[in-house]
């Protein structure tokens, strides 16, 4: 009881916590609708299951001693936030919500592989998982219910991130956003490109 408590505890700290993965939740959700915002919020769940996927099988353990891997997903995960924040920030397309035409959605799925990325390659999930693993959930603890620990980890990012897109895609709020759409891509742009940098420079 009290292993099963500190897991959905650390869980429900880690999803609220600011981050990528919010960021990039704002970023799917204002400038494509609410169908990228939802699939970008299952691509996020999906990213989690990658870190618990090689941690029940006892990787994490080796990778969280192994600095050299941990820099490399770092590097990575920064590079891609960078990348997209640029993407973002230099976009002049205005989006039309009045129903005339203006720039198409992404396909759905670029969007679900927006989320999975963001997630999968972010240091913070990873660490997360693996922290949890090896310092609270015990070795002797079956596997079935190491698995279960993963699915609610992963099903806690769906609901939470698909609840802020289904808030932040709502045609009131959303048309009131876009009504200044060079400052907002620019807004989330500067704050994924900040993200991927502070990550980058962050001490091994």
């Amino acid at each position: 009881m009290a292993e099963l408590t500190a897991v959905a505890v650390i869980t429900v700290l880690a999803v609220i916590s600011p981050g990528a993965d919010f960021a990039m939740i704002v970023r799917n959700s204002c400038l494509y609708g609410r169908t990228a915002g939802l699939l970008a919020a299952a691509g996020i769940g999906l990213g989690v299951l990658v870190h618990v996927s090689y941690t029940v099988l006892g990787v994490g353990l080796l990778l969280s001693g192994t600095p050299a891997v941990l820099t490399a997903v770092r590097i990575a995960g920064a590079c891609y936030l960078v990348w997209i924040g640029w993407q973002t920030f230099r976009s002049r397309v205005e989006v039309d919500t009045s129903g005339g035409p203006g720039e198409p959605p992404p396909p759905r799925g670029a969007a679900l592989r927006t989320g999975f990325l963001t997630n999968a390659l972010n240091p913070k999930t990873m660490l997360f998982v693996v922290s949890t693993y090896t310092q609270v959930v015990d070795a002797g603890t079956p596997f079935l219910r190491q698995a279960g620990y993963g699915l609610f980890m992963s099903l806690a990012h769906l609901v939470w991130f698909g609840l802020v897109a289904g808030v932040l895609s709502a045609p009131a709020l959303r048309t009131r956003l876009l009504r200044g759409q060079v400052p907002l891509n620019r807004a989330i742009g500067a704050v994924l490109v900040a993200l991927g940098i502070s990550l980058a420079l962050a001490p091994a």
